[in-house]
């Protein structure tokens, strides 16, 4: 992918190579999401036909990639809702926790939808954490929980899982839902207590 891009219009070449060495993972996504004359309008105003990436444009996530991070004006046939609450909706959350093992993961997660602190928990497997702890670097296997919530649950979230987890200090870390799906993000206010 990052071999087809060069920019053959510009006063002076920009060769595949510099692109790779000078874009980090972050901006090559950026690249793939927004397009290259999106990210380098200089370059692209006299060969903007040579700087097509064409792989990631046509993807459903890239008009709404297009509407946080570029110039242009957002393709109008995205639909989602903003997240300040309205009355099929309220503020919402992801949570991030991390366990130890697959058991301790679907124990945790089973028990907060059941108590209907959140209306969905997935569990991805195969994490490897490498973190600072009583002054030694550790590395261990680990699982992640993500929680999707209510903004309002947060503190009744974290208390749960607080007893609920084996270690002494359980990551709960959570990060605004800032729109999304109308029907999941009702559905997720309807599977949560108040």
């Amino acid at each position: 992918m990052a071999s087809t891009l060069c920019c053959r219009g510009a006063s002076n070449l920009v060769s595949s190579t510099t692109i790779r060495r000078r874009l980090p993972l972050v901006g090559a996504f950026c690249v793939l999401s927004l397009g290259f004359s999106n990210l380098c309008p200089s370059l692209s105003s006299s060969s903007s036909s040579y700087l097509k990436t064409g792989c990631a444009q046509s993807l459903s996530f890239a008009p709404l990639l297009r509407s946080k991070f570029s110039t242009q004006s957002p393709d109008k046939t995205v639909r989602a809702v903003k997240m300040e609450g309205s009355s099929d909706t309220v503020p919402s959350i992801v949570v991030y926790v991390t366990v130890p093992n697959r058991e301790a993961g679907r124990k945790l997660a089973e028990s907060i939808v059941k108590e209907k602190l959140a209306a969905c928990v997935n569990i991805v497997p195969g994490l490897e954490s490498v973190y600072l702890w009583e002054g030694k670097i550790n590395t261990d296997p680990e699982e992640l929980l993500i929680i999707k919530t209510r903004e309002s649950l947060l503190g009744a979230l974290t208390e749960h899982v607080k007893a609920n987890h084996e270690y002494d200090v359980p990551e709960v870390i959570a990060l605004p839902i800032t729109g999304g799906s109308p029907q999941y993000l009702e559905w997720l206010k309807n599977s949560t207590r108040d």
